[in-house]
């Protein structure tokens, strides 16, 4: 039986070896060097934080067990993969591939795809002095798009635990307007839609269920917000809204840090907001908090300057991460939004301050949150816990 509400948590998978990161930062390189290397940047910081699991490999069938074990009994349902095409083919592909798709569990937890396609960038540290540039660009051509299409099909589509949301297979555009200028505009994006739409068909798979990320703040250097958001929404035919991650929406007003509580009460407030603005329906969007200053040289002087050098979430502990879990309930209850989902930022963005993987410091009171306020059969003992 399908619970009243899902909760999609997205997954950032830059936690095992790729050879174009390799190339880049030298052999046997991952993300979580940034993790380890992360120091304090102002009085009370807390950096660097340490996973309680240690630094697992995700592409490892294993890990992806353990993280799909603890995301089932916590309530989650569906992990959305950060998924990157560059180069004419896939970049961090594995941990999905050969560690969730290999799990023997993966039954127990549904997967999507969110295309992260806006340019991949020299943030693994970013020294201030050094400015961003391009290691690969996000923009597609329509040829191209027309091998992502195939391998969508292929690798991730026809399997059993592929999401699905009213009937269609869920795949979601993080930066639609990169998408819509590298095929040469809003025309050509409404045919080549319809192409992937008709060959899911095509392949025996029914429908897909679009979704657009919205975003009218600027966070990675290359990010743009749509002009005229619904118009292009529905011109496109897509299916739903939604956020990756609370500041792509509210501004960090105060630096270097802003209270978690404060900062939650304006981004749950867009919500009805998001609801008004589009004619699809928005999924509310709960981010557990923010800090991108590992991705930061450490020996660099930490000002306000743009991504990652900005203020950071405080204060964002289960207990209040949980308040705002219960807000969008209470938003998807009462605006009566369908499908009822929330995503949620994020499984494992460590190096953004924003994961639900236990740490040293609050152990699994993040995953215990999402399960006190969207968990069924749970007794009024342990909601009291």
């Amino acid at each position: 039986m399908k619970k009243e509400i899902e909760v999609a948590v997205y997954y950032f998978p830059n936690y095992h070896v790729d050879s174009r990161n390799e190339s880049w930062h030298g052999k046997g390189w991952t993300e979580w060097e940034l993790v380890k290397a992360a120091t304090p940047r102002f009085e009370g910081h807390q950096q660097p934080k340490i996973p309680l699991w240690g630094y697992l490999d995700e592409s490892d069938p294993a890990v992806a067990e353990k993280q799909i074990t603890a995301a089932a009994d916590h309530a989650i349902d569906v992990f959305i993969y950060d998924w990157y095409w560059y180069s004419g083919g896939p970049f961090l592909n594995a941990a999905l591939e050969k560690g969730f798709m290999q799990a023997t569990n993966n039954n127990r937890l549904k997967f999507s795809l969110m295309w992260a396609n806006h340019d991949w960038v020299n943030l693994f540290p970013l020294k201030r002095s050094a400015g961003t540039h391009i290691l690969e660009p996000g923009a597609v051509t329509r040829k191209e798009f027309e091998k992502v299409v195939d391998y969508l099909i292929e690798q991730y589509f026809k399997h059993p635990s592929y999401w699905r949301v009213k009937g269609g297979l869920y795949f979601s555009f993080y930066d639609l307007q990169t998408f819509i200028d590298g095929l040469g505009g809003l025309e050509q994006t409404i045919e080549a839609l319809a192409y992937f739409r008709t060959k899911v068909r095509d392949a025996g798979l029914g429908e897909l269920h679009l979704n657009a990320i919205v975003v009218n703040i600027k966070n990675l250097p290359s990010e743009r917000a749509l002009k005229s958001p619904n118009d292009i929404i529905n011109s496109l035919g897509m299916d739903s809204v939604t956020s990756y991650v609370w500041i792509h929406n509210v501004a960090l007003d105060t630096f270097p840090a802003v209270k978690y509580s404060e900062y939650a009460q304006k981004a749950s407030a867009d919500w009805g907001n998001f609801r008004k603005q589009f004619e699809v329906p928005y999924f509310p969007n709960v981010s557990m908090g923010w800090d991108s200053s590992p991705r930061t040289v450490q020996s660099d002087v930490y000002d306000h300057l743009d991504y990652p050098y900005m203020p950071v979430l405080i204060g964002n502990t289960p207990e209040e991460f949980e308040k705002s879990l219960q807000a969008s309930k209470t938003f998807l209850e009462q605006s009566q939004t369908l499908p009822a989902i929330i995503t949620v930022n994020s499984w494992n963005e460590w190096t953004e301050g924003s994961y639900l993987e236990p740490d040293t410091v609050h152990g699994l009171g993040y995953l215990e949150a999402i399960r006190r306020t969207f968990g069924e059969n749970i007794t009024a003992e342990e909601k009291a816990l």
